[in-house]
Formats: structure tokens, sequence, C-alpha cells
């Protein structure tokens, strides 16, 4: 038969209850999913960026293990650097980071790009930092558990503001889900095991997946409320209040690689180079500049 799928995401809304039992269900489940992937015979640690969705899975895994190691990274100043650090220290981790700079970022990137095998420019900023902290863990464990693939259950991205239509919002959710073995997993799973290091990722366990696009899409609206405000709600005992409250923002940006990279191409592509090379798949000089 060739390559079959063994796992379909839900398509239709099969559960309708009370905003205070959907709640409920999610802090249960994601538990559920953190427990499981705590399974080791091995030491298990996880990246933090001082976001929402990392410091959820770290909120539930030191609930379970007293001597949590934690793993953070960013140019010196960055915000997921101080952020993770907030959190490291209110849950009591066994906290390390690394700080990088630009020639730490160009010495890197022959190796991110050869890992990755990609040249589209969101992911590699965004593969940079997750090959240092996927190094950084190294020293320290050798599973670790990230945050990916709660945007995508929980509309967390900025441009999913302007759905305001059930079927159309589910419908895109569905669609950058599916999608997600050529972005964020691409990234965690090739970065994390070129420095032999496991990545799992519990917002993506089957069973809260199927929960989750069980549940109505109006649940996930994010026009007229905070991105991801659900899954706020269902943690928001576990974690500060600017935690809890913080916005959206994407790893490259947080850590401090995505602005770096822009100018460090724009130096050394000029306009006529771009201007030969453009087409469908290279779009910028940033990603001329990788491929």
């Amino acid at each position: 038969k060739g390559m079959i799928k063994y796992f379909e995401l839900p398509k239709n809304v099969t559960v309708r209850s009370s905003e205070e039992n959907t709640v409920k269900f999610i802090e249960n489940l994601l538990t559920k999913a953190v427990q499981k992937r705590l399974m080791s015979d091995v030491p298990v640690g996880v990246f933090l960026s001082g976001g929402l969705d990392s410091s959820i899975i770290a909120a539930i895994m030191r609930k379970e293990n007293p001597s949590l190691h934690s793993f953070s990274v960013g140019v010196k100043g960055s915000v997921d650097l101080e952020y993770a650090r907030r959190v490291a220290s209110y849950l009591k981790l066994d906290h390390h980071e690394y700080v990088y700079n630009i020639r730490d970022m160009i010495t890197a990137l022959p190796n991110v790009i050869y890992y990755l095998e990609s040249f589209d420019a969101p992911l590699v900023r965004s593969a940079i930092p997750c090959f240092f902290v996927s190094r950084l863990a190294k020293q320290h464990v050798k599973v670790v558990l990230t945050g990916e693939g709660a945007d995508e259950l929980f509309s967390g991205y900025k441009y999913l503001s302007k759905y305001k239509d059930d079927k159309k919002l589910f419908k895109e959710l569905l669609r950058i889900t599916q999608e997600l073995h050529n972005t964020n997993l691409q990234r965690v799973d090739r970065l994390t095991m070129a420095n032999s290091v496991e990545g799992r990722v519990p917002f993506l366990d089957i069973e809260f997946l199927t929960y989750v696009f069980s549940i109505p899409a109006e649940l996930k609206y994010s026009y007229d409320k905070q991105e991801k405000w659900l899954l706020r709600k269902a943690f928001n005992k576990y974690l500060p209040k600017e935690i809890v409250n913080r916005s959206k923002q994407k790893f490259s940006d947080g850590a401090g690689s995505m602005e770096l990279m822009k100018e460090i191409a724009e130096g050394l592509i000029s306009d006529n180079d771009f201007k030969k090379e453009k087409n469908n798949r290279i779009r910028t000089k940033e990603e001329l500049f990788y491929y």
C-alpha cells in the first residue's frame, strides 16, 4: 500500500461543554501527556524560553521532578533569557543558560543549515537558538520536553486574529498543525538530534490533540481576547501572572537571532546578486544568504 497515515486529526467538533469543564479537561490531559513523556531511563530536562508554552510544560514537570534541569539561550539582554530566569527562579529549577553573539551564530550557521536541510528564513532563524539550546542540554540530559504545538492548537499566532468565522479558523488551525513536520517540528527534531538529544512534544500527544481539535473553534478566537486565552486560563495558577499574560513572541525574536541575521544578510548580499537569484523559492536576501 505504500505510506499511510496512522492518525487523522478530528475534522468535526464533537465536544460541547462549559468553559469551566473545557479548561479542566485541558489541564488534566496536558498533565497526563507530560507525565507520559517523563518515562525514561536517562535524565529528562526542559527547553525554557520563559514564554507561556514552555513555562507550562516546566511547571507540570516540576511537580513530578524535584530536581528538574531547564535550558535557555539568547543574545545578551534578550527577553527570553530574562523571562526564563524568572520562571526558573519561581519553580526552583536547576537552570542553565548560554549567551551567544554574532560570531557564534555565523560559526554555527553551516552546521545548522546542514542538519535543518532548509534555507527558509523563519525556520533557519529559529533553528539557530534551537541548535545552541540543544548543545547546552546535551551536557546535562538526554531527553528534553518542549512547548511546540501550542500555537497551532490554541490559535497563538498573531495573523490568526483576523479569523472571525468558526469554520475558517478551524480549517487554518488544521492546516498549520498538519504542516508541523515541515516547520517547527522539523527544526526541533533535527537540531536536537544533531546534538544527540531526544525532543518530546507533550502538546502533540494524540489524546490531547484529539480533544483540543474536538472543541469549538469559537473558544480559540483571539480577535477580541489575548491569544491562547483558553490555555492561559487552564494554567493560571501554575505560574506568575507576568508569565501567564506574556504575549506570544517568536523563538528567534525572543532569543535575539531574528534581526541580527537579517542585518548580516543585508550586508553580505548585494542588490544585483539578489536580482539575479530571486525566484519563487528564494524570496529575500536572507534566504539567498542561507542558500
